[in-house]
């Protein structure tokens, strides 16, 4: 069959589907991608990002809006070809800043008057600051070449294509190493908004990167109120060491003088996104304790720039068994607001900090939102709180949060005439009695139109991470709301290694990934499947990452349980996947380290799929990107190849220009319709 035929196909059957009022995998890339960008100086305004993605383009496009708080008043203020973020308003609020093509622009708050403000090539995370002399501070990363390709020492063989490498490192996530380095840098622009080509590199020459690749942004850097100082976040290793180390420090860069001091010295673990109290007097930094723990209790550390006083804001509220932070941003001198992972959401916290700051200061920590949602990104208006909020049965809109009552008031509604077009799934928490005789959440989501008397085929959903909770997100891959639309029930629990539920349970996960984590997998599909709505001849376990190696896991000793399974970038040989994983610190602390030191020879012997194979009987669906590696293609092919030849029913899905997840839309449909078509070949 011909490509085109099959994308006829795959498209013909998503608007079948949706003829009949549930979600879609079409429906899911109609929605709009809702992100909040920032809030006015004077807290009346806010301005925010929807993408929509075009499927026949293949591609994304993201536009801004500005909305008054009362959410009254609304106006679209770009539309260029190609995608608007980055937004800050400037001079008082009465102009908007953006990035738009790797420049900055500027224009009137109403989107009038537009101009590029930046001619520099290959910047990018640009932040704008408002100095208190009139002109606008402009703070980004740049691309900085200081390496030689195999182009520059073979000048005379320009057709060739090869990399010549060394050390460790050589590449990370979806990317090989190249020659280039990201670097923080800083440009003014004056009163007359006139053009900046000009900059000042604050790591000149330095064979490190700020942001961290890949995932560091603007959050990893940062301005002082004054305009005096910038403090940005850096791991200044390199090779081996940099690959089983976490100890990425912030380092003060004091313009006038050029001076760089560690301010983390001594710290071992991550320290990251760095903020200024809106005086100055302070700098708070979420960081963590333990070295080479990619996942361990972030902490949120102020510090008195005056007094060199430092407080550790969990350790002084006797919370860091606790809790964990995963964001934050001051709301004044001594209060700060918070996101919090908790029992399966995301909530926000207020933070009361002393007016004196030492080792030993009080605070006061209390939760401001409450309900099963997720909050994610927000900002702080006056006396409420903006805030990007979404749910299982719903795609991220932006919220007006009242911290004292904690209700939320809806600012967008990007997506309503979507959801009134479809009936939503029945989520409920369930609370599963575990095989250590612990209380574990899970949530189940029903079809839209469950029937208590019927039976229906039912999916056991694993996590990857492996510590990263199972909250209210709403996935447009792994998402439960289009899994139980096509007549699925879904059991998603919150098992061990797992944030929100205090240290305890998420550090369990270390050292122990075939243990208690997969009597906890067990544990759940076992506790449902007493429903009697529940078909256990019907069972499917899918999952990815983390929870692709529990897949292949729980093929190897399931014992008859389920009949499908799916497994996405899932780890199969943890031997071979050591060797050629890239962030040895991960594997370092989860699995122990090397699989030839001998007091890591059990973790190795007792907890690698590989070693479970012969027990494998059950038809399974391995999906994997050639791009992918933080799990390398080899895992998914040993994996599909070990079925074949065991003579379990087996088909590989392979993208090879997609990494850890799948980007593309196109490729994104495909996905859905392979995945579905699976489970339905085997389960209905």
């Amino acid at each position: 069959m011909k490509k085109s035929a099959i994308l006829l196909f795959v498209f013909s059957a998503f608007w079948a589907f949706g003829q009949q009022g549930v979600m879609t995998p079409q429906l899911l890339w109609e929605l709009g991608r809702v992100s909040l960008e920032t809030v006015s100086p004077d807290g009346k305004n806010m301005i925010y990002g929807v993408t929509h993605y075009n499927i026949d383009e293949n591609r994304g496009n993201r536009n801004l809006y500005q909305m008054s708080l009362d959410g009254l008043n609304r106006k679209q203020i770009t539309d260029l070809p190609g995608s608007e973020y980055g937004a800050f308003y400037l001079s008082g609020g009465s102009k908007i800043g953006f990035s738009h093509g790797g420049q900055f622009h500027i224009m009137d708050k109403d989107g009038s008057n537009r101009q590029q403000l930046t001619n520099i090539e290959g910047i990018s995370n640009i932040k704008a600051y408002d100095l208190p002399d009139g002109r606008i501070a402009l703070l980004f990363s740049k691309s900085v070449k200081l390496e030689e390709t195999t182009a520059d020492l073979y000048p005379n063989l320009p057709k060739a294509e090869a990399y010549i490498i060394d050390d460790l490192m050589y590449r990370h996530w979806d990317g090989w190493s190249d020659d280039s380095y990201n670097h923080v840098c800083i440009a003014y622009v004056g009163k007359d908004m006139a053009q900046v080509s000009t900059y000042r590199d604050l790591m000149k020459g330095e064979k490190f990167d700020s942001p961290l690749n890949p995932f560091g942004g603007s959050e990893s850097f940062t301005l002082s109120p004054d305009g005096k100082t910038v403090v940005y976040e850096a791991k200044k290793l390199s090779g081996k060491e940099w690959a089983v180390s976490t100890n990425s420090e912030l380092y003060s860069v004091n313009l006038e003088s050029g001076e760089t001091t560690n301010l983390t010295e001594g710290m071992q673990g991550y320290d990251k996104e760095p903020k200024f109290s809106p005086d100055g007097s302070k700098l708070a930094w979420m960081s963590m304790a333990t070295p080479g723990f990619e996942s361990d209790v972030n902490d949120l550390v102020i510090h008195d720039l005056k007094t060199n006083q430092r407080l550790h804001v969990l350790k002084a509220a006797n919370l860091y068994d606790a809790i964990t932070f995963q964001s934050f941003t001051w709301a004044g001198e001594t209060t700060l607001y918070a996101g919090v992972p908790t029992d399966g959401t995301n909530q926000i916290f207020k933070i009361e900090l002393p007016k004196k700051i030492e080792a030993n200061g009080k605070v006061k920590i209390a939760a401001v939102s409450e309900g099963d949602f997720n909050y994610n990104h927000f900002e702080v208006a006056g006396n409420a709180i903006i805030a990007d909020r979404q749910d299982i049965n719903h795609a991220t809109e932006i919220y007006k949060l009242n911290p004292k009552t904690k209700e939320a008031l809806q600012l967008t509604r990007v997506n309503d005439d979507i959801y009134k077009g479809i009936a939503l799934s029945k989520v409920e928490r369930r609370q599963v009695n575990t095989s250590d005789n612990k209380e574990m959440l899970a949530w189940v989501i029903y079809p839209p139109d469950f029937d208590p008397n019927r039976k229906y085929p039912t999916l056991l959903y694993c996590q990857g991470g492996p510590q990263a909770q199972v909250s209210q997100f709403y996935s447009f891959r792994w998402n439960f709301q289009l899994m139980a639309a096509q007549g699925y029930i879904v059991i998603a629990p919150n098992r061990r290694g797992l944030p929100g539920f205090g240290r305890e349970w998420n550090e369990q996960i270390s050292g122990d990934w075939g243990g208690q984590a997969m009597r906890d997998y067990l544990a759940a599909i076992d506790d449902v499947k007493e429903e009697p709505y529940v078909d256990e001849k019907r069972l499917g376990c899918v999952g990815a990452s983390y929870g692709g190696y529990s897949v292949y896991y729980l093929a190897g000793i399931h014992e008859n349980r389920f009949k499908a399974f799916i497994s996405h970038c899932g780890l199969f040989d943890l031997e071979s996947w050591y060797l050629s994983t890239e962030e040895l610190f991960f594997a370092n602390q989860d699995l122990g380290g090397p699989f030839w030191m001998p007091e890591n020879k059990e973790t190795y012997s007792k907890f690698d799929p590989k070693d479970y194979v012969q027990n494998w009987d059950t038809p399974i669906l391995v999906i994997h990107g050639g791009k992918d590696f933080r799990v390398p293609e080899n895992q998914g092919m040993e994996a599909f190849q070990a079925a074949k030849l065991r003579g379990v029913p087996a088909k590989f899905l392979y993208f090879p220009n997609e990494g850890h997840w799948i980007l593309s839309p196109q490729n994104g449909l495909i996905w859905h319709d392979q995945f579905f078509g699976w489970l339905d070949k085997w389960l209905k």
